[in-house]
């Protein structure tokens, strides 16, 4: 029901949150005009459940807001853009998904109990909407603009990324921000061969494949994103080719949503060209200036970047000196334009690229293994100018890296013994700046930690921890951290199932004016820097000999057919078999044995006993030996432990000093049934402590086993600290390990058997 009319003034008609007759009086966009008890809203089937919509309900305010719904779990997502242009040359978009502890039932376990700065599960599903969405928006839009996913309800089952996707399409769409959507999203799996849209939780767990596909009208793919375990081409095809099929589902019942309620665009001011006698000056001065440097295939990255500045600085001050009135950034930004143009023209006229390779040719590629002794695994890799050295290190299962519940819920594991960690210094492109770990890093390392993990052994004694720092960087440094990983990985002695290798491939085309559609188009493989810049794709795919392990794709244009992306799967295939023979000279399989270098595990198997008494007092015997010899002890379950060693000589002296603990630990043995005499240490309201050896803990004696008759407290049968007591043993619980004695049941007939174990001089 709307909201009733009453009388008011302009801010009771903002504060107050109704309709005022000033809103109807000057015709201002109404956000309640449409609202009613459920909102707008529409569901379309995919997979085994409705996906919901709703609009018009929640975040009036925003221009454009949905709330989604599959299973029990709900996202809301707004957008809200900026009515002025900034001074920005590129779109400035912030994408910004928060999952709230309140969503899944729990309260945060931080200090201040509330969230704090996003986690890696935010910050990647962030990603993945963003690279969804950005390619639809006009090529000169920009207006800063922001997208916000609010995670209202999750249900364990139903990941919330796909939602979120989908509720950022739907509020885009019927919000006045121009956009060229909307998109569909769902997630594809493999099941026991069969294909199946978005799987549950459970079911990922053991499904072979989990991408998400984002598609666009005409049956387009806009983006890609997932893992696999070594499938095959065939089969990521055809579960792709479902996937998209699924997209346009939702997009078409997002379009009628669109048709229903949604808001007019925004009219855009024309975009600014610049003055047709500067197009012609920069044409006439540098087009044989920037083809010699493109033709010119023994610049590398900086030499090359470098020319090209050179030429656009002689070029501008020529133009300035025949046209002093006009702007400097003009004049470069017609340049810069024209260089785009004419390094694509080459490609697609020429098929000729700047560094003088084939569109299929890999660059130059040289592997290293074993470059420092002290290192457990490392590797070197180096492909053109893209250098990455990757190091492994071992440690125990206790360093695995813990979730937060809420990442739990949602769909992550709960303890991870495999990592990647991504790192790229601003020297890796001959840049200053502040090193650290931003979203790329973290977007990028988990692409990595994607195409390695199916190669790893199910089970591993050790935490591992790869990490892969880029040295230098002219494209692909993530796949080259695939390469360079698994290399180091088979030197460190992993047991892989085989080597994995990775690539980008990259796409340059060109459109129809009319149509919009692709009429030529080119794949190139093993992309460079200025090619991914400068081109319309980036897609990085990793693999086995076997099949796919992980894919990404960042496309530019507002889709591409799909043929397109089968093609470049088809070719990426054969690259990375190329890759692998070559990494194969190197090291073709993992080492027997760990370095000597490297740790060592044993497993220790003690009763419940001897486990408490290797713990200590609050864990402090593990503190100890951590402390004195790097030895950790991690319990596996109830009766079984893993000693984790630094090296022989650390194992060796922690074995020794668990040796003497235990033989000062050392209790007596205690007879089942056999009486003995103790002493009273401790006074408890439910019963009392007792002392039968100096080196036995005390054991408690329960009020319900001090005498026949019912007692309350000790002191009323007379009893007090250093009173001897007589007790019948009756062995360890099997539950809980701890010693059960009994005063009650010498009170029945029957000739004790009494055994003292502090007799007295």
């Amino acid at each position: 029901m709307a909201a009733p009319l009453v009388r008011g003034s302009r801010r009771s008609c903002k504060n107050l949150h109704i309709i005022c007759h000033y809103c109807r009086r000057l015709k201002h966009t109404n956000p309640w005009a449409n609202a009613v008890a459920l909102g707008n809203g529409f569901e379309v089937s995919i997979g085994d459940k409705p996906l919901r919509f709703e609009t018009g309900k929640l975040a009036r305010f925003a221009d454009g807001a949905a709330m989604a719904q599959y299973g029990d779990t709900s996202v809301l997502v707004t957008a809200v853009s900026q009515k002025h242009t900034s001074s920005l040359s590129f779109l400035p978009l912030t994408v910004d998904f928060r999952q709230k502890a309140a969503a899944a039932g729990r309260i945060p376990t931080n200090y201040l109990r509330r969230e704090l700065g996003p986690s890696e599960k935010e910050i990647l599903t962030s990603r993945v909407m963003d690279r969804s969405i950005r390619p639809l928006f006009p090529s000169d839009y920009l207006y800063s603009t922001q997208v916000m996913c609010n995670l209202l309800a999750v249900d364990g089952v139903n990941d919330p990324d796909i939602v979120s996707i989908n509720a950022a399409s739907a509020a885009l769409a019927v919000s006045d921000i121009p956009w060229g959507g909307p998109i569909g999203a769902v997630r594809v799996g493999v099941l026991d061969g069969e294909v199946i849209l978005n799987p549950t939780r459970k079911q990922l767990q053991q499904s072979s494949l989990n991408i998400i596909v984002t598609g666009t009208k005409g049956k387009k793919i806009v983006m890609l994103e997932g893992e696999a375990d070594r499938v095959s081409l065939y089969k990521v095809e055809e579960a792709l080719s479902q996937g998209l099929n699924a997209t346009q589902e939702i997009i078409s019942k997002i379009s009628e949503l669109q048709t229903e309620v949604g808001k007019d665009k925004r009219v855009l001011d024309s975009p600014k060209t610049p003055p047709q006698h500067i197009v012609e000056a920069v044409q006439s001065l540098a087009s044989v200036k920037v083809r010699d440097v493109l033709y010119d295939d023994g610049h590398d990255k900086i030499s090359r970047d470098q020319a090209i500045r050179a030429v656009g600085e002689r070029v501008t001050a020529d133009i300035k000196a025949n046209y002093p009135d006009d702007e400097d950034s003009v004049i470069m930004t017609c340049y810069q334009s024209f260089v785009k143009q004419t390094f694509r023209s080459l490609i697609l006229d020429e098929e000729r690229r700047c560094d003088g390779r084939g569109l299929k040719d890999l660059r130059n590629i040289s592997c290293q293994v074993d470059l420092y002794q002290p290192l457990h695994g490392s590797a070197l890799f180096q492909r053109g100018q893209t250098q990455v050295l990757c190091t492994v290190t071992f440690d125990s299962l206790d360093s695995a890296a813990k979730s937060d519940p809420v990442s739990v819920i949602t769909g992550s594991m709960k303890e991870k013994n495999f990592m990647l960690h991504y790192e790229f210094p601003p020297y890796a492109t001959n840049e200053t700046g502040r090193g650290g770990i931003g979203r790329r890093e973290l977007g990028h390392g988990a692409l990595a930690e994607r195409g390695l993990k199916a190669i790893l052994p199910s089970t591993s004694d050790f935490t591992t921890r790869l990490t892969s720092e880029v040295l230098e960087s002219n494209g692909s440094s993530s796949m080259a951290s695939v390469c360079g990983g698994s290399l180091a990985l088979m030197d460190a002695g992993v047991a892989v199932k085989e080597p994995a290798a990775g690539v980008a491939m990259g796409l340059v085309s060109r459109s129809s004016e009319i149509t919009g559609e692709i009429t030529e188009h080119k794949i190139l493989t093993d992309l460079l820097g200025i090619e991914d810049y400068m081109g319309d794709m980036d897609f990085k795919m990793a693999a086995t000999e076997s099949g796919l392990t992980a894919i990404q794709a960042d496309i530019k244009l507002p889709g591409i057919p799909f043929f397109i992306i089968t093609k470049a799967l088809t070719e990426g295939f054969v690259a990375t078999k190329n890759i692998l023979g070559i990494m194969k000279e190197t090291i073709a399989a993992p080492r027997t044995n760990i370095k000597a270098c490297g740790p060592v595990t044993e497993k220790l198997t003690l009763d419940h006993a001897k486990g408490g008494k290797l713990t200590g007092f609050g864990g402090y015997n593990l503190r100890k030996l951590k402390s004195e010899t790097g030895v950790t002890i991690t319990r596996i379950d109830e009766n079984n432990f893993q000693v984790f060693a630094p090296n022989a000589d650390a194992m060796a002296e922690a074995k020794e000093m668990m040796e003497v603990m235990f033989e000062e630990q050392k209790e007596p043995v205690l007879e089942f049934g056999a009486i003995y005499t103790g002493k009273i240490v401790e006074m408890r309201d439910f019963g009392v402590m007792v002392e039968l050896h100096p080196r036995l803990k005390s054991i408690l004696l329960h009020n319900s086993q001090l005498d026949q008759r019912k007692v309350s407290h000790a002191s009323s049968l007379g009893f007090d600290v250093g009173h001897d007591i007589q007790v019948k043993y009756f062995g360890r619980d099997p539950s809980s390990g701890q010693h059960r004695i009994s005063r009650k049941v010498l009170q029945a007939p029957g000739v004790p058997l009494i055994r003292n174990l502090n007799p007295k001089p």
